[in-house]
């Protein structure tokens, strides 16, 4: 039986990757800031056949609670197999370039919070020897881009933490994955012009990470063709790169 604890778990794609769980009978551990919202997803799980459903509500941008709910998490679970942290925002770039503060706040969000969740449950999973832990980035961190480079730049560190991260916790037999989506259709994206083959369902994004759990890749583009997008845009010479709108 899986012992999964999700953080951020009303996002849209986390709550697709916890009814994947539920499915199969997993443990669950949840934490998020709307009650309302979070008890509805813990109903629907239990409902879908998780062997049992514990949740916490907590703003995650208060950071200096981290290691309480991690620990909580352990203790819910009595250890953790997996674990995911979907903590994050899409963030306004021409807001963040007239108001410093709401540029620092993005990136407290988008870095600092991932981070700093993941500096207090290292050394819980390091103790165990076993585990995988799956972090949401984005493809906008692969290469800075004038419409979003704010939220780029949050994701951009975000994932060489979680790459240095990896390397250690590879010694204790735990698995760390960036997961790098591309256009997904949720709530957070609610005021992009949406259609066409490059936007995904959560449905979509949260079946690849629960293979990525599984498996422990280092990155993880979804949907894939996200990963030769990316190859292109970031070998795309400055000279040129300059002249393009993306």
């Amino acid at each position: 039986m899986t012992r999964l604890a999700v953080f951020g778990a009303t996002s849209a794609i986390a709550g697709a990757v916890a009814r994947l769980y539920a499915a199969e009978g997993a443990s669950l551990f949840l934490v998020a800031r709307n009650a309302a919202r979070l008890e509805a997803l813990a109903a629907d799980l239990r409902a879908r056949g998780a062997a049992a459903v514990t949740t916490a509500v907590a703003d995650l941008n208060d950071l200096d609670r981290h290691p309480e709910l991690v620990e909580r998490a352990r203790a819910a679970l009595d250890g953790l197999d997996a674990v995911l942290i979907a903590h994050g925002t899409l963030s306004d770039q021409a807001a963040c370039e007239a108001d410093a503060g709401l540029a620092r706040a993005e990136l407290t969000t988008n870095f600092l919070g991932p981070v700093s969740l993941l500096t207090a449950l290292a050394p819980v999973m390091e103790r165990q020897n076993r585990g995988s832990i799956a972090v949401i980035g984005s493809v906008a961190g692969d290469r800075g881009r004038g419409s979003n480079y704010v939220y780029g730049s949050a994701k951009g560190g975000l994932g060489v933490f979680v790459q240095g991260l990896r390397h250690r916790l590879g010694r204790s037999n735990v698995a760390v994955t960036l997961v790098k989506p591309g256009f997904v259709d949720t709530p957070m994206t609610a005021a992009l012009p949406k259609g066409g083959p490059l936007w995904a369902k959560p449905e979509r994004v949260a079946a690849d990470i629960r293979r990525a759990l599984d498996r422990g890749p280092a990155v993880l583009y979804t949907p894939w063709f996200w990963r030769w997008i990316l190859l292109i845009i970031r070998l795309l010479p400055d000279a040129v790169f300059r002249r393009t709108r993306l």
